[in-house]
């Protein structure tokens, strides 16, 4: 059996490791998440040093090791270096990366993953700083459409009435519901209120993650697959408060566009909204609401906190949504 082999990856975590040595944490096409040593890339003008950085796009070879595998030859054929330069489109990247330690398996292919995170990455450092967050949270949505755990943000999810939002009505609203598995009438939404839905078939309990707050410690593992068994999570009486929420129809209007490929100009969103007798200067607040709903179900079906949202909330503070 060869002890080597070739692989296309990106680089979504990096560890120093030793005097000069990086630990990298490698997405590849062919064999999905794989965790290997980049020798002497800490060093002065290593050849190993730019191509061992985060999001760098290689062609690998690698040598097997009795425990971790070595990087023996790196050619980049991909860099995103604009997403340095702007501290929100990194740490927007840091985000997406980590849903794909998540959600990625190894020694299995992970193509469409592979190839959904790199043209993401390339939305985003191509973006306007005004549109990063969009960006950022339809990246989100489309992640979880290919783990096969996206909300239903078309119909009630228990009584399958379409839901199209009424932009007229400054004061429609719908309820969206993480244990039911996205949006549902306000009716069912109060029922879903009175007696919580169960958890998901690994936990037996209703239950939340509970998400560390800033200068807490905690270390981030890369779990290779997010499915291979339940985790003990902590449940505060306002996590279950926060498993159900109301949506308004601006908000609910954001929430599907994102099932689509692409995102409509952001002039005309807000143009449909002028129409309808809504107006704002900015879409940054409705799409900061959409994105903690979106962050708040992943947490919850992933079974992981998502150590990278509380940059988030800084970089993109604004005010609270109602």
């Amino acid at each position: 059996m060869s002890r080597t082999y070739k692989a296309t990856g990106i680089n979504l975590k990096s560890m120093p490791m030793g005097e000069s040595d990086r630990l990298l944490t490698i997405l590849t096409r062919e064999f999905g998440l794989v965790r290997a040593i980049a020798m002497g890339s800490r060093k002065h003008n290593s050849r190993m040093g730019g191509r061992s950085e985060l999001f760098v796009v290689n062609e690998l070879m690698f040598a097997k090791g009795r425990s971790l595998d070595k990087i023996t030859q790196a050619e980049t054929l991909e860099s995103y270096p604009r997403l340095g330069q702007d501290l929100r489109k990194l740490i927007a990247s840091q985000y997406l990366a980590e849903l794909c330690l998540h959600q990625a398996l190894s020694d299995q292919p992970q193509e469409e993953l592979f190839y959904l995170f790199n043209e993401h990455l390339a939305r985003l450092e191509r973006s306007p700083a005004s549109q990063v967050l969009a960006h950022l949270t339809h990246a989100v949505f489309q992640l979880l459409v290919l783990a096969g755990v996206a909300p239903q943000v078309h119909l009630c999810c228990m009584t399958r009435v379409t839901l199209p939002p009424d932009l007229t009505d400054c004061n429609w609203r719908i309820g969206f519901s993480i244990p039911a598995g996205g949006t549902v009438t306000l009716a069912v939404l109060e029922q879903l209120l009175v007696k919580p839905a169960p958890r998901h078939h690994q936990v037996a309990e209703a239950t939340a993650v509970r998400v560390p707050q800033v200068g807490e410690p905690h270390a981030m593992s890369d779990t290779t697959a997010v499915t291979s068994r339940p985790v003990k999570v902590y449940q505060p009486s306002q996590a279950i408060a926060s498993l159900h929420r109301r949506l308004s129809a601006p908000e609910l209007m954001l929430m599907q566009h994102l099932a689509e490929a692409t995102l409509p100009e952001p002039e005309a969103l807000l143009a449909q909204m002028q129409m309808a007798g809504e107006s704002y200067g900015t879409l940054d607040p409705l799409w900061q609401s959409v994105e903690h709903a979106l962050r708040s179900y992943a947490q919850y079906y992933l079974d992981r906190p998502i150590r990278s949202a509380s940059l988030i909330d800084a970089c993109f503070a604004t005010a609270n949504p109602a």
